[in-house]
């Protein structure tokens, strides 16, 4: 079954907005608990659901291109990091960081590492390639 291009928009669309909405959030409304690095594990999952979001939206001849894909994906994840940081920095509580950077570029690398496994996982089956 084909999915129209525009519903494949919606999930990246919520997503970004999503995530927009956590970093206008001060530091005082989003209270975070105190374990070392919790942070940063919740830059990674976010942006390995937006980095699935992404590869969701893109149309399906993309999927095709390895490389491309891969390189899309993970700048994708990095430049939307930039700007959730920069935006971040305008808000009282919230402070930039070069280590939520790292975190939200392995979401994205995690992302598309989910995803070739998922295609590895769909041709194959324990006895062989899928018929």
């Amino acid at each position: 079954m084909q999915v129209h291009q525009g519903v494949r928009l919606l999930p990246l669309l919520g997503v970004v907005g999503g995530l927009f909405l956590l970093s206008h959030q001060s530091g005082e409304q989003l209270p975070l608990p105190d374990i070392a690095q919790f942070d940063k594990l919740l830059h990674v999952i976010a942006y390995t659901v937006l980095g699935g979001a992404y590869l969701f939206a893109l149309p399906p001849f993309w999927l095709q291109r390895s490389r491309w894909l891969a390189a899309t994906v993970v700048l994708f994840c990095l430049l939307h990091g930039v700007v959730d940081e920069y935006h971040q920095s305008f808000i009282p509580g919230r402070m930039v960081s070069g280590a939520d950077l790292l975190a939200d570029t392995l979401g994205g690398g995690l992302s598309l590492m989910g995803y070739y496994g998922w295609r590895k996982w769909g041709r194959t089956t324990m006895w062989g390639p899928r018929p």
